[in-house]
């Protein structure tokens, strides 16, 4: 009970700074073309920065064997969550079908979820994160790319995936971590700075997302519903069950479920429009979801803390 409560207060937090971006828009003060410059910043500093810093820490023996776990765990119910939408998209026949497989498979865990999880679990929380959303890019790169693009040139993706920085950043941490090496103050300070800019600039690039979004056309798409309904529901509770079946407890677990329940991914619009998918559908369904994750979200914990 205690975990829903907090995150029902992170969670509104979060939703304050999302409408200070859309005020933002909506005053003139920020151009909503202003997204894929935040975007960047976010991609290519602010996160790695943050993931970076998280692992600047002393070396523990628990934390390593919690970061392996984080690992495995990822892997388990990533592919879970790809069974699932396959399954449930089987007989979907809509031009627009793989772009909603998408918004299904990958959840919103670095823009919405590091946030979330640094808030309920601190430093140590976002070393486990990183792993799922080290997990969760070399999967959104392969499958995910092939998916909504139909390329599946393996040299392409290798390359994709090698160059992605939360994966270098990722893999510069734990030779960080586990070599223990000394970083000095006047780096450390520096990667701590940037990286507390994540919290309201992902939200504030959610906030000029829906801003610029019309709800009128969004309500009135059927692939919407069931996009929020596997994504927001259908996973996270499957994933919870599986949990409780195999008795699987703690930290990481529960971090793992919260990341695995965040709403859909933001890169799900970038794709629509690199791909001539409906933009309308790919927005809407992070937007959408978005908003639901105000309610799912703190519900989710609390099923996380009465059932696991």
């Amino acid at each position: 009970m205690e975990l829903a409560i907090i995150t029902t207060q992170q969670v509104l937090v979060l939703f304050l700074l999302i409408f200070a971006g859309f005020v933002c828009v909506k005053a003139g003060a920020i151009k909503a073309e202003y997204k894929k410059a935040f975007s960047d910043l976010l991609i290519y500093l602010i996160v790695p920065a943050m993931i970076i810093n998280s692992y600047i820490t002393e070396f523990n023996e628990r934390i390593f064997n919690n970061l392996i776990s984080a690992f495995m765990l990822s892997i388990v119910f990533i592919i879970l969550g790809l069974a699932i939408t396959l399954i449930a998209s089987f007989k979907l026949k809509d031009k627009n079908a793989p772009i909603a497989k998408f918004a299904c498979i990958f959840s919103n865990a670095a823009y919405m979820g590091f946030p979330l999880i640094q808030a309920l679990f601190g430093e140590e929380g976002l070393i486990y994160a990183s792993a799922y959303v080290t997990v969760f890019n070399i999967f959104l790169w392969t499958i995910g790319f092939g998916m909504v693009s139909g390329k599946t040139n393996a040299r392409e993706i290798i390359h994709t995936i090698c160059t992605t920085p939360v994966i270098i950043s990722v893999i510069i941490g734990l030779v960080i971590f586990i070599f223990r090496i000394p970083v000095p103050k006047i780096i450390q300070q520096p990667l701590s700075y940037i990286g507390n800019m994540n919290t309201p600039l992902s939200m504030i690039i959610t906030g000029i997302l829906i801003a610029n979004s019309s709800f009128k056309k969004l309500i009135k798409n059927k692939l919407l519903f069931f996009v929020v309904g596997v994504r927001m529901f259908l996973i996270p509770l499957v994933c919870l069950f599986v949990f409780y079946i195999l008795n699987i407890r703690g930290t990481v677990a529960n971090i793992v479920l919260l990341l695995e329940a965040c709403p859909s991914a933001a890169i799900t619009s970038v794709f629509a429009v690199q791909f001539n998918y409906d933009e309308n559908l790919a927005a809407g369904t992070v937007v959408i979801t978005t908003f639901l994750s105000i309610i799912t979200l703190p519900l989710f914990a609390y099923l996380i803390t009465s059932v696991i």
